[in-house]
């Protein structure tokens, strides 16, 4: 039977929740690999059959390395908030949670696009997936936020706010992703190297 506490603003350590987060990231991550090892070449009689299959992986291997650095980035987001978030009460580990809920999720998501991509929900899923899950650590840190004092004192409020406002960068390219995917498909991806100046415009520097 789990033990819970009573009382509503009751807290712990967010070590272990930072290493339970860690080590999903790193299951999730490896998993993308699991599409790449189960194709099936068919016959190969020659180099040249050999090369032709491998360019006709062309889209899973894209897809593969894609998803692979969006679960990095959102990994080393997860890494930025854990060096200041240093107790966790029950929302923020239910948030944490559904986050993790998504982030397993990205491999069957990036399976499914790479083999289905001539279908809109093909192309949609991946691109959905990763906005649930980047929304959701946008919505830990702004509850992070909320209870600065509690949950991590030892960030200044206005810099707290700051980071947050950054994070919506992400938030905004991944709904754009979502909109865009069903014509470009995991092209609209690419959109990403837009975070980098648009978070610096968020954050006002």
């Amino acid at each position: 039977m789990i033990r819970t506490r009573s009382h509503p603003a009751a807290t712990v350590g967010a070590t272990r929740l930072a290493a339970f987060t860690d080590g999903v990231f790193a299951i999730a991550a490896t998993l993308l690999v699991l599409d790449l090892t189960t194709h099936a070449f068919g016959t190969i009689e020659s180099n040249d059959e050999m090369w032709g299959a491998l360019a006709a992986m062309g889209p899973q291997f894209f897809n593969f390395a894609l998803s692979f650095l969006l679960l990095c980035l959102l990994w080393m987001t997860h890494v930025e908030q854990f060096e200041w978030i240093v107790r966790a009460d029950g929302v923020m580990i239910w948030l944490n949670n559904v986050r993790l809920l998504f982030i397993v999720v990205v491999p069957f998501a990036t399976g499914l696009t790479t083999e289905y991509s001539t279908y809109t929900a093909g192309r949609v899923l991946m691109p959905i997936t990763f906005f649930l899950a980047i929304l959701t650590s946008w919505l830990q840190w702004s509850w992070a936020v909320r209870r600065r004092a509690d949950l991590m004192p030892d960030l200044p409020e206005a810099d707290a706010r700051a980071y947050g406002r950054g994070a919506l960068s992400a938030v905004i390219i991944s709904v754009v992703v979502v909109i865009v995917s069903p014509w470009v498909g995991s092209a609209a991806f690419l959109l990403f190297i837009l975070d980098g100046p648009l978070t610096r415009l968020l954050r006002g520097r």
